[in-house]
C-alpha cells in the first residue's frame, strides 16, 4: 500500500498543479480593463503634473486620452510610464522632437500620443492603417489626428467598431473607429507578461 501511495503522489501533484488551467488571454484582459475605465469619473485635464516614478499617475479624477491607455495597461500590471521612460532614455533620438526637449521627462513623456505611438511601434506591432473596420481587433490601439493638423488622440479597441477613449468628457465607450483620420494602429503585449491578481493591480 505504501509503495502504491508513493507511486500515485506524483500523479496527484501533476493533476493539482494547474497545468490544465485555461491560459489567460492577454487581449481579453486588456479589453475588460479598458471597459472598466468607463466606470471612472474623470475630468479632462491636460495639465503637467510632477509624478512619482515608477508607478506615477495624475489624480484619479483627472486625465486625458493617453491616461485611458496608461491606466488600462496598469490594471494588468504594466507600467507604461517606466517602459516609455526607459526606452526614451536609451533611444531618445528615435522619439519625436515636437516639444523642444533635450532629454526625457518621466512626468509627461508617456502621456503624449506621439511618444506612445513610437513606443508601440518599437516594442509592439505597428499594424496596417486599414479602411476595413473589421481589421481593428479587440485589444488594438488606434491613434487619430482629430483635425488633420496634428491634434493627436488615442484609444483602445474593445469590440467590433467599438473603442474606449477620453475625448473630453471622461473615459467612454463609443463606436466609429473611422470617425477621424487614423494615423496609427498598434498591438502591444510585453514579453514575458504574467497575469496579476485582480486585487493587486495599481489603481
Amino acid at each position: 500500500m505504501k509503495q502504491l501511495l508513493l507511486f500515485l503522489l506524483p500523479i496527484f501533484a501533476l493533476c493539482s498543479s494547474g497545468q490544465d488551467a485555461k491560459p489567460v488571454d492577454f487581449y481579453a484582459e486588456l479589453v475588460e480593463a479598458a471597459k472598466a475605465r468607463t466606470e471612472a469619473q474623470v475630468r479632462y485635464d491636460p495639465a503637467y503634473v510632477v509624478l512619482k516614478y515608477p508607478g506615477g499617475d495624475v489624480p484619479a479624477d483627472t486625465g486625458v486620452c493617453t491616461d485611458v491607455v496608461i491606466r488600462t495597461y496598469r490594471a494588468l500590471g504594466i507600467d507604461l510610464q517606466k517602459l516609455v521612460h526607459e526606452d526614451m532614455r536609451a533611444n531618445f533620438s528615435k522619439y519625436p522632437k515636437n516639444w523642444g526637449l533635450s532629454r526625457p521627462d518621466k512626468n509627461i513623456d508617456h502621456r503624449r500620443v506621439p511618444n506612445l505611438q513610437k513606443f508601440f511601434e518599437r516594442k509592439g506591432a505597428s499594424l496596417t492603417i486599414s479602411k476595413k473596420i473589421a481589421d481593428y481587433q479587440p485589444g488594438d490601439l488606434v491613434a487619430w489626428d482629430l483635425n488633420n493638423k496634428s491634434l493627436w488622440h488615442i484609444g483602445v479597441v474593445v469590440g467590433p467598431d467599438q473603442f474606449v477613449h477620453n475625448i473630453g468628457a471622461g473615459p467612454v465607450l463609443e463606436t466609429g473607429i473611422d470617425s477621424w483620420k487614423i494615423v496609427g494602429h498598434y498591438r502591444f503585449k510585453p514579453a514575458g507578461w504574467e497575469p496579476v491578481a485582480k486585487n493587486s493591480a495599481i489603481e
